[in-house]
Order: structure tokens, then C-alpha cells, then sequence
């Protein structure tokens, strides 16, 4: 007689599916862009400045590059979004990833030093995940929930706090179990995003656990029974489990790439990269080509293969036009 097959937790099958739309969409993206095809004379530095979130991203387009043209030395120094725009401005770096839109006050001191604006493009999509222990058997959030377990001032409408899961309605050993709350310090675009949106604009909880990347954050809620953080979806562990999430009541919504470009995703956004482009100066060489790496399908298939979305073939044409260059540009 045949054996009744075991159901899978409705969570599981649904994170399982996520992912395997995520990555369907997602070659059908990168298969419009074209291939990077290499180019004689290219040579030099190339330094990185900033985001945590984006440096295994950067890390990975910088490996690739350096294994085209052996000639160029690239550096990355992923210490958090804040830490971009003064190298831009001092001139000590010549990229700033960032997972945040620059400040005005970032701007304008650019912009006293240089006499222009910085040029800002737009090379991934990310959208932030909360995260708790593979064995939490929770099936949503919403946003007034999860500023109730994060936030001190409840600015999205909740009435109380929240410190443990039994009053997210978890019984049995549950009932027992006080949040354990992760979360990015203050020099993260990470952290600026979450609280804007997710505690409308409100202050942390002091008993978050600020780590210093998001790879720090699921690890340290996949090593906690009753832990819950936040971070992007691209640093998923064993051991943890990434939750579906509503702006209100319990209509959850997965982080697919469906989800994140028809905005139903609460926490989607662009990741940026910036640059200092003079605007009637070209970039240099090998500037100019490890952006177009950036924008080439071999760049957006390592943007995938970090956990990311990329972008498509006409955003990568509009992003390109901002310093001059175009998809099938190779001088």
C-alpha cells in the first residue's frame, strides 16, 4: 500500500517557491542584457567605499573584473552605506555603494567641493526580510506588529509593546519565549530603511541587537530558539526562516521578483552605486568599463547569485545614459 505522503509546513513550501520564481524571472531578466565582451587597455585602481549590504555583491563584481583585465588592482571596504559619500567627496573612492538614496546634507557636501552633483545608478534590487528560527511555526507579520516587537514609539499604529510570542498567539513552549530582537547599527542604509518604513519613522528598542553586517543578523537569530531580525533577503542560512509580511491584517506577501516590481512587497528597494562624474568630463577607462560589467549579464548574473533581483535590459540602458555610456558601447 502506498505510503501517505508527509505535507510540508505551508511556510517551507512557500519560502521554496520564492525562491524558484525568484530565480525563473530572473534569468529570463539577465538573458536581454548583453555579454560583457573585453576591451584592449584597460588598467589601474578601482576603489569601493560603503555598503555592508552590497559588499559580497561588490566583492564578486570586483573578482570577475580583476580576472578580465589582470592589470587593474580593485579594493572594497564595506563598512556601511555612511561611510560612501565623504569618500566620493574627498576623492578617496572612486565608487559609493550605498543601500540608501544619499541624504540632502551628503549632497550638498559633494556638491561644495565638487561644483556638481553626484551621479547616482540604480544596479540591483533588494528587499528586506524579517527573519526568525526555522522551528518559529509563526506564519506573518504586519507592519503594526512588527513595530510593536521593534519599536519604542509605535508610530504605526499599535496600542502596546510586544516582548514575548505569546501575544503574537503562540501557545505551548512558545507562550514562554521573549523576543531575542537583531538588527543593523546606525551606520547602515539597512537600518535607515527599516526604521523609515517598517517603524514609520519611530526609535528602536534598546534591547536590539545591533550587529555590524547583515550576514551577522540570520546568523545570530539561526543560533537563537526565540530570535527575530532583520535584514536582506539574499542572506538567507540554514536555520533560519524568512516570514511573509502585510502592510496591515494578514494579507502576507512574499519577496518574489513578481512582488518587489509591482510594489505588493512592503520592504522592496533599488541598491545605488555612485560615482563622480564630472558633466562634461568622461570617466576614466577602466571606470567606465567595470560600470558596464555592472549592467552586462555576466554583472547581473553575480547580482543573482548573491541573492539579489537584477535589473532589467531597460533600466540598465537608462543608468548607463547618466555617464555617457551604452549596452553595446566597447571602444
Amino acid at each position: 500500500m502506498m505510503k501517505k505522503m508527509k505535507s510540508l509546513p505551508f511556510v517551507k513550501v512557500m519560502t521554496w517557491l520564492t525562491i524558484t520564481m525568484a530565480s525563473v524571472l530572473s534569468f529570463r531578466v539577465m538573458a536581454q542584457l548583453p555579454d560583457y565582451q573585453r576591451v584592449f587597455g584597460v588598467s589601474g585602481s578601482l576603489l569601493s567605499v560603503g555598503s555592508d549590504t552590497l559588499a559580497g555583491m561588490t566583492t564578486l563584481w570586483v573578482e570577475e573584473f580583476e580576472s578580465i583585465y589582470p592589470n587593474v588592482n580593485a579594493q572594497v571596504q564595506a563598512s556601511g552605506s555612511s561611510t560612501a559619500p565623504p569618500a566620493l567627496t574627498e576623492g578617496t573612492a572612486h565608487f559609493g555603494p550605498m543601500s540608501r538614496p544619499m541624504r540632502l546634507r551628503e549632497i550638498e557636501a559633494f556638491e561644495r567641493e565638487h561644483g556638481y552633483k553626484p551621479t547616482v545608478l540604480k544596479v540591483a534590487i533588494d528587499a528586506i526580510g524579517i527573519f526568525v528560527h526555522r522551528d518559529n511555526p509563526i506564519q506573518g507579520l504586519n507592519f503594526q506588529q512588527i513595530d510593536s516587537i521593534f519599536s519604542v514609539t509605535l508610530r504605526c499604529g499599535a496600542t502596546k509593546s510586544l516582548n514575548n510570542w505569546h501575544e503574537l498567539g503562540l501557545d505551548s513552549d512558545w507562550s514562554k519565549r521573549k523576543f531575542q530582537l537583531f538588527g543593523r547599527n546606525s551606520v547602515s542604509g539597512t537600518y535607515g530603511y527599516f526604521k523609515q518604513n517598517a517603524l514609520c519613522d519611530g526609535d528602536f528598542k534598546k534591547g536590539v541587537n545591533e550587529q555590524p553586517g547583515s550576514a551577522s543578523v540570520v546568523q545570530s537569530v539561526a543560533s537563537s530558539i526565540s530570535g527575530i531580525g532583520y535584514s536582506g533577503v539574499g542572506y538567507q542560512v540554514a536555520g533560519i526562516k524568512l516570514i511573509p509580511i502585510a502592510r496591515s491584517g494578514d494579507d502576507y506577501i512574499y519577496p518574489t521578483r513578481k512582488n518587489i516590481l509591482n510594489e505588493r512587497y512592503p520592504l522592496s528597494r533599488f541598491l545605488y552605486v555612485y560615482v563622480n562624474k564630472h558633466p562634461t568630463k568622461p570617466l576614466s577607462k577602466v571606470q567606465s568599463e567595470f560600470i558596464r560589467f555592472i549592467f552586462s549579464r555576466q554583472g547581473q548574473e553575480l547580482v543573482r547569485k548573491d541573492g539579489y533581483v537584477p535589473i532589467s535590459q531597460s533600466l540598465a540602458k537608462q543608468e548607463l545614459a547618466k555617464v555617457e555610456l551604452t549596452l553595446s558601447d566597447q571602444n
